[in-house]
C-alpha cells in the first residue's frame, strides 16, 4: 500500500520477521546516537542530585582508559546473544569461508568495503550472529575500530562486550605481541572515507594509501587475509555531494580530522519500505579469502611494503573478480582502487 510516496508494509507480517526489524532499529539507533547521546547523558547528571555516578564513573573511565588498546573486554554472553542472530537474518549477512586457518597462528584480516555502518564487518566479526565460532574454530575474532569511539562514557564500554578494540597502533601490537595465538584480527581498511563511496553499484575502495597494516604484518610475520562483503554498499541511499565542489571538500576533510563520515542517508522505515534509518533488507555476503603468507621483517623498507602490498591488491582483486556472479554483480562491473 502506497500513502504520499512511501510504501507501507503489509499489517500481517511473521513476528520474526518484526523481531528483526526491531533488533536492527535498535543497532542503528545506537550506532548513530549512543556515542554522543551517552556523553550528553553523562553532563546532564553532573547537575543533579545523581552527580556521584559519573564521577564515580570517571574514575573508572581513567583507571579504563586504555583497555580498548589491551584487547577489549568480550563477555561470552554477550558474543553469543540470540539478539545478534535475529540482526543478521534480517538482511541476512552470511559468512563465507574459502580456506582453512591454522590456529597456531594469529592473522591480519583486511575488510572490504566500509558501507555507511559496517554492518557486515559487525555481524561476523564482533558476534556470533553468523557463527563465527562453528565456521572458524579455535580462532579469536576482534574488530578494530577507530579509538575515538572509546572515548564516550557507557557506549566504550558496550562496544568493548563485543569483542570491539581499537586500531591504533599500539592495540594492533598489544594483540600481536599475545603468546595466545589463533587471533582473526579484522581492520575495515578504508576508513570513515570510504563510506562516503558507499553507494549500491559503487565498487571503489580506498586503500592505495593504506599501507601501515602492510608494515605490521611484515613486523609480526603475520599473514594476510582479504574480505569482501558483497552486498555491503546495498543497504543504505545517501546524497552525494559532487557538486558544489566545496561541499565535497568540506566533507571529505570532516571525515580525515574526526574520522566521523558526515554521510547524508537513508534506508527504509520500521513501518514502511521507502524512508528511514532501518538499513534495506538486503543480502550481505561476506567472504573471507585466502591467506597470504608474508615474510617476517623487522624494519621493513618502502619497496618491501609495496611489494606486499601489490600482492594483497592482486588476491583482493582476484576474490572480487571470483565471486561477483554468484552474488549478482555484473560482469562487467570491477574494483576501483583509490
Amino acid at each position: 500500500m502506497k500513502i504520499l510516496g512511501l510504501e507501507f508494509a503489509p499489517i500481517f507480517i511473521p513476528l520474526e520477521r518484526r523481531i528483526q526489524t526491531a533488533f536492527v532499529f535498535l543497532w542503528t539507533l545506537c550506532f548513530i546516537c549512543l556515542g554522543f547521546g551517552s556523553l550528553a547523558f553523562f553532563i546532564y547528571l553532573l547537575f543533579t542530585e545523581y552527580y556521584f555516578i559519573p564521577l564515580a564513573y570517571l574514575i573508572w573511565y581513567i583507571y579504563d582508559f586504555n583497555k580498548c588498546e589491551q584487547g577489549g573486554r568480550r563477555l561470552l554472553w554477550q558474543f553469543n546473544n540470540p539478539v545478534w542472530k535475529y540482526f543478521a537474518d534480517y538482511f541476512p549477512i552470511k559468512l563465507i569461508k574459502t580456506a582453512e586457518l591454522d590456529p597456531s597462528k594469529n592473522y591480519i584480516v583486511g575488510f572490504h568495503p566500509h558501507g555507511v555502518m559496517c554492518a557486515g564487518a559487525f555481524a561476523n566479526f564482533a558476534t556470533n550472529g553468523t557463527g563465527f565460532s562453528q565456521i572458524f574454530s579455535n580462532m579469536h575474532q576482534y574488530l578494530c575500530i577507530l579509538k575515538g569511539q572509546f572515548h564516550f562514557p557507557f557506549y566504550r564500554d558496550l562496544l568493548m562486550t563485543t569483542g570491539c578494540c581499537s586500531v591504533s597502533k599500539n592495540s594492533l601490537n598489544w594483540l600481536l605481541n599475545q603468546k595466545e595465538k589463533g587471533k582473526f584480527i579484522t581492520i575495515v581498511i578504508g576508513g570513515a572515507v570510504e563510506a562516503l563511496k558507499a553507494n549500491p553499484g559503487s565498487f571503489k575502495l580506498k586503500i592505495k594509501s593504506r599501507k601501515g597494516f602492510i608494515k605490521l604484518a611484515l613486523q609480526h610475520g603475520t599473514p594476510l587475509i582479504p574480505v569482501y562483503s558483497f552486498g555491503e554498499n546495498d543497504l543504505f541511499l545517501q546524497l552525494s555531494f559532487e557538486k558544489p565542489q566545496w561541499l565535497k571538500w568540506l566533507q571529505v576533510k570532516f571525515t580525515r580530522y574526526t574520522g566521523i563520515a558526515p554521510v547524508i542517508f537513508h534506508g527504509r522505515g520500521i513501518f514502511n519500505y521507502t524512508f528511514g534509518i532501518v538499513p534495506f533488507r538486503k543480502p550481505v555476503n561476506t567472504v573471507v579469502g585466502k591467506p597470504i603468507e608474508v615474510p617476517l621483517i623487522e624494519n621493513p623498507s618502502e619497496e618491501q611494503v609495496e611489494e606486499v602490498h601489490k600482492i594483497y591488491l592482486n588476491s583482493l582483486y582476484e576474490l572480487f573478480e571470483e565471486y561477483k556472479g554468484k552474488y549478482g554483480i555484473d560482469e562487467m562491473s570491477h574494483l576501483i582502487f583509490e
